[in-house]
């Protein structure tokens, strides 16, 4: 691949050197400015030649790695979770050379950015203090009266921006320097035509000293920014995300604390001169004198107190000290019980060689599978395990007990889902049963015992999909009976409870 590279610079130099017009006829020899000017030429467009071929390269392998769309572009994946926003919609791609382009036109473009940086910071240094001096000023007008910060904009506009193209168009007269042709001053007068062609902003060009210099500058922000992206992230989330929960506890009910108090008397404290006074103290401890001050205080300070500069004294001087988190662990207190709920699993069992035979072993089901449930209306058979030892608490779960516990108020969970067609069964081994419907007690399913009361007519009474009969009299839809009762359908269930405490995660 290096190979081919070069190749390609070499063939993309020696194109650029011939001329457009007769490829045949060889170049005439030039002066050695001319042949320079024609050798920086090739190497730019070789240079540009083999960047395009990386690009190409990158590209294709990438296209290799991300999915295309059936539009043809490639698909990044989505924040949002769904579609693109309309707002994106038409947006293009990931693409190396597209990537690459932006970047060359946005380094172009970023100078102005920097100079902004640079001036501000020279003044906040006190480079020149009567900049810095108006600069205070501005802001303690400012401070003072904070509707005039609609006005700073407009301020800015005309000074910073009008004025300097006014007068870069109509610039003021120019004095010799040379004192045998010296003349004086006539001053500035903005009458007249203009003098001077409009100031207008162009973009950097390529491979040029200022976008060098960009290049660097841009460098240099992205750096600061992961440093301080880092600090922040070492600093602030440590005690923000309950690592230490008795750290971020404490935090969490000192700015909950803090926060209805400025609710009730943020009106009643002084912001304009507390902005006022932050603001010149700010400046001022960026002037040279007073950093000078404040070092010379300082060394004078460890002067007359050697043991604080000096760690391998013998006899330091012992400076009372705070223990934060033991103070913290011992005035927060926590809830170190974790919770605890109740799960539940249902044991099924199914009468084989129905009607008559022998209650079988079925499966251990989170639902009841009851008349109407819904596996039941669309003819799906039971979902859960074949052993007891298969059963799993939920997940983030662990169980808190050993055995699971037999629930004996079967009528109870019966009637809280509303269960309708079945059999109740409240001493023994509380089964609920399935009620065997008429064509099976006519086959001779349930051998022929009675039913408690006598039947009525039955009214068809919707629920859900199906059609529930429900006795006119107002009757229960379902019965209390004992072991040999009768009259039971294909299917039995009772209900089994465990407890259950979420699990707890360290690290």
């Amino acid at each position: 691949m290096v190979d081919e590279l070069e190749e390609q610079l070499l063939t993309a130099a020696d194109e650029s050197v011939m001329p457009e017009g007769d490829e045949s006829q060889p170049s005439q020899p030039q002066d050695h400015q001319s042949r320079s000017a024609r050798k920086v030429k090739s190497l730019k467009n070789g240079i540009f030649r083999a960047a395009s071929i990386q690009d190409k390269l990158l590209e294709k392998l990438l296209s290799q790695v991300i999915p295309a769309a059936e539009d043809g572009h490639t698909q990044t994946p989505s924040i949002m979770g769904g579609d693109d926003p309309p707002a994106f919609a038409e947006r293009p791609g990931f693409s190396i050379p597209l990537m690459s382009n932006n970047f060359r036109r946005f380094n172009a473009r970023i100078g102005v950015v920097f100079k902004f940086q640079s001036r501000a910071l020279k003044v906040l240094s006190w480079r020149k203090p009567t900049h810095t001096l108006s600069l205070l000023a501005v802001y303690t007008f400012v401070c003072l009266d904070p509707y005039l910060l609609f006005a700073l904009p407009l301020a800015i506009a005309v000074f910073f921006i009008f004025v300097p193209s006014f007068i870069a168009r109509h610039p003021a007269p120019s004095t010799s320097s040379d004192p045998d042709h010296q003349v004086r001053n006539l001053g500035y007068s903005p009458r007249g035509p203009p003098l001077a062609p409009a100031r207008n902003f162009q973009p950097t060009k390529e491979l040029s000293k200022d976008f060098f210099r960009n290049m660097g500058d841009l460098q240099n922000v992205m750096e600061d920014f992961s440093v301080v992206h880092d600090k922040v992230v070492t600093l602030i989330v440590p005690v923000t995300n309950f690592s230490d929960e008795a750290l971020s506890s404490a935090i969490f009910v000192g700015l909950f604390a803090a926060l209805v108090v400025m609710l009730i008397s943020a009106h009643l404290i002084p912001w304009r001169y507390l902005m006022l006074v932050g603001g010149w103290g700010a400046i001022l401890s960026a002037h040279p004198t007073i950093n000078r001050l404040v070092a010379q205080a300082t060394e004078q300070y460890l002067y007359h107190n050697p043991t604080l500069s000096s760690p391998t004294d013998p006899h330091p001087v012992k400076i009372p000290t705070v223990d934060i988190p033991a103070l913290l662990s011992k005035e927060i207190i926590l809830d170190s019980a974790p919770e605890t709920r109740e799960v539940e699993i249902f044991e099924l069992q199914r009468l084989s060689h129905y009607p008559g035979g022998e209650w079988e072993p079925w499966v251990f089901s989170p639902s009841p599978y009851d008349p109407l449930s819904a596996q039941r209306i669309f003819g799906q058979r039971p979902q859960g395990t074949r052993f007891f030892e298969d059963v799993q608490p939920p997940e983030g779960w662990e169980w808190s007990e050993k055995k699971w516990g037999l629930d004996l108020w079967s009528r109870e969970w019966v009637e809280e889902r509303i269960i309708t067609g079945v059999e109740i069964e409240t001493e023994g081994e509380r089964w609920v049963y399935d009620i065997a419907s008429s064509s099976e007690k006519s086959a001779g399913g349930g051998g022929g015992m009675g039913t408690i009361g006598e039947e009525s007519e039955e009214e068809p009474v919707r629920s859900g999909n199906q059609a529930t009969p429900m006795r006119q009299n107002g009757g229960l839809s379902w019965e209390e009976g004992e072991e040999g009762m009768g009259r039971r359908g294909e299917w039995r269930r009772r209900r089994w409870v465990r407890m259950v405490r979420r699990k707890n995660v360290t690290g």
